[in-house]
């Protein structure tokens, strides 16, 4: 849902209207917030929920735990991608990188002191990982508030508190779209667990979801500069600079995805013991690294797609294709690969290949066949529709709070 701060202040900062955006990110916190308290029951309830859709009980047992401790990351994900979105629109990405990097460097170290040298097992690895997620929300918080964002920073208003109507369809709309994403991973796990041999099989799976989200981190990146050049450009009113955006972006993207896949090719068994040592794990990862490394290019070039349309506001209508594309062809044809012909996790995740792939090439034809300039006559109206009414260059300090 923090993506909708994409097209929001991306195209927001392009018009000039710089003031908006830290009402925007105001407004996106109270609706983050919300949402994020009225999911919680799914915490608390994931291993009664995972039993009865049938997964193993040790495997729901360990799950339920991890979950519980997930919510204090969930809540420093609200501040900590809204403040990237924000922070990303006006081009101040060193800012994010340097805040990361020091996470990153704090992360490794307490994940070995409290796994490997205090034996605290998936208890130590997620206090690990709440220290590491909560350390860029206060850099983050401290630069915005400091001063950093003179321009776009004007104080706590109450005018968050208003209009929200409009941040929230588009927030939903952003929700969808990139939910329906993640969760076809999710569902792949899911359907890898009825397997018989379902232990080695989530094993080997793990390891490839670790290496495609690594990899989909660059391509993430990507997917970041898509969605701000083409937001920053529509609202600005370029549209051959939006347009010429999405082609070097996705070109770039598309060159280090290949890069990756022939590397992965060559270098299956090696990656395979990288991460265990049980030989029944490192065959079923050897067996499935083509597939992993398909994927790998795919996750290089559809990121980057879906960057442009949340730059150009098309969050409702990739929704739709990621239903269409994902839950009507790749988890069914999934299923009969998997279950009924056999394939087992090879067939369930060629079925999911092959809903991604069919995902990209639709999002292809639309980037390719739209009208760039009829986009920018868009976003204009957007930005207009999206000012507060009567709203000057500046904020007035009677609305502070």
């Amino acid at each position: 849902m923090a993506s909708a701060l994409e097209t929001l202040c991306g195209q927001t900062y392009g018009a000039k209207q710089y003031h908006m955006l830290g009402i925007y990110l105001q407004r996106s916190w109270i609706i983050l917030l919300a949402t994020s308290i009225i999911v919680l029951p799914l915490f608390f309830f994931t291993s009664p929920l995972l039993c009865l859709l049938g997964q193993d009980p040790e495997i729901s047992h360990v799950a339920v735990l991890i979950s519980i401790w997930f919510i204090p990351a969930v809540f420093s994900n609200v501040f900590n991608f809204t403040f990237q979105m924000y922070l990303q629109s006006q081009s101040k990405n060193m800012v994010i990188s340097y805040f990361s990097f020091l996470s990153v460097t704090l992360h490794i170290i307490l994940s070995w002191v409290l796994v490997i040298k205090l034996q605290m097992g998936i208890t130590g690895a997620m206090i690990s990982m709440i220290i590491a997620m909560w350390i860029p929300v206060i850099g983050q918080f401290a630069y915005v508030l400091g001063g950093g964002c003179p321009d776009t920073w004007k104080g706590f208003r109450w005018s968050a508190f208003t209009d929200l109507l409009l941040v929230i369809k588009l927030s939903l709309s952003s929700g969808a779209m990139i939910c329906l994403e993640l969760q076809y991973n999710s569902i792949l796990v899911l359907l890898t667990g009825y397997l018989a041999n379902a232990e080695v099989a989530l094993d080997a799976l793990s390891i490839f979801l670790n290496i495609a989200f690594w990899e989909i981190m660059i391509s993430l990146g990507f997917l970041a500069a898509a969605g701000v050049r083409v937001a920053n450009e529509l609202g600005a009113g370029n549209a051959k600079a939006a347009k010429f955006s999405v082609v070097v972006v996705s070109a770039t993207s598309t060159f280090i995805g290949s890069v990756i896949f022939l590397l992965f090719i060559c270098f299956d068994r090696k990656l395979a013991y990288l991460f265990t040592i049980s030989d029944a794990v490192a065959n079923a990862v050897i067996d499935l690294t083509p597939l992993l490394a398909i994927t790998l290019l795919l996750n290089s070039v559809q990121p980057v797609l879906s960057g442009a349309a949340i730059g150009a506001g098309w969050q409702s209508l990739v929704a739709y294709v990621n239903v269409a594309c994902y839950y009507l062809v790749g988890v069914p044809l999934g299923v009969i690969l998997g279950y009924l012909i056999g394939y087992e996790v090879k067939g369930i995740w060629m079925g999911m290949i092959f809903g991604t792939l069919i995902q990209t090439l639709v999002l292809l034809f639309i980037t390719w066949r739209i009208d760039w300039h009829k986009e920018v006559a868009i976003a204009k109206a957007r930005v207009n529709k999206w000012l507060l009414p009567g709203s000057a260059k500046t904020c007035h300090q009677t609305e502070c709070i």
